[in-house]
């Protein structure tokens, strides 16, 4: 069970990584082209705004999954750190369980009924559906669904995942 765990969690890590690199070379290349057009060439690229935006919100549902696969992720501890033993372990659970319920029905399942509403209207430049724009929430849910399933086994066992 633990290598199957410790190869989905390398290969998600990958997979977030690589694609929070990619997302920010290429809001960085948009960016620089953008200034480029219009300090330049007198004529800005009207597209990239928009293209700029929608890759910003991808990288920023891709890095939160990271955050939770690597447990990253900002938290306050105040009382995870004053508890010890059978009781912190029971915090770190119940805020584990809470993140998944949470990342199942809001971002699954609420990201999924908000990508298919939005079928029908597109983006105002670019003319791609709002679907797109709109299905990073639940394939970052799916992500965070994975990370909290193994983040949960280790809080049960003591053995971290690595």
């Amino acid at each position: 069970m633990i290598n199957i765990l410790v190869k989905v969690k390398n290969v998600m890590n990958k997979i977030l990584s690589a694609a929070s690199v990619v997302l920010l070379v290429f809001m960085t290349s948009l960016v620089l082209w953008q200034v480029f057009t219009r300090y330049v060439l007198g004529k800005p690229a009207a597209f990239t705004e928009e293209l700029v935006k929608y890759s910003l919100m991808w990288t920023a549902f891709i890095g939160a999954a990271y955050a939770f696969f690597t447990r990253d992720h900002m938290s306050l501890t105040i009382i995870k750190d004053k508890l010890t033993g059978n009781k912190r372990k029971i915090l770190l659970l119940v805020i584990d369980v809470l993140i998944l319920l949470l990342a199942v029905f809001v971002f699954v399942i609420g990201g999924f009924k908000l990508a298919m509403s939005a079928r029908a209207e597109y983006s105002a430049l670019l003319g791609i559906p709002r679907t797109l724009v709109y299905a990073v929430s639940p394939v970052s849910g799916i992500f965070i669904v994975v990370a909290q399933i193994i983040n949960i086994y280790e809080d049960l066992t003591g053995v971290k995942v690595e």
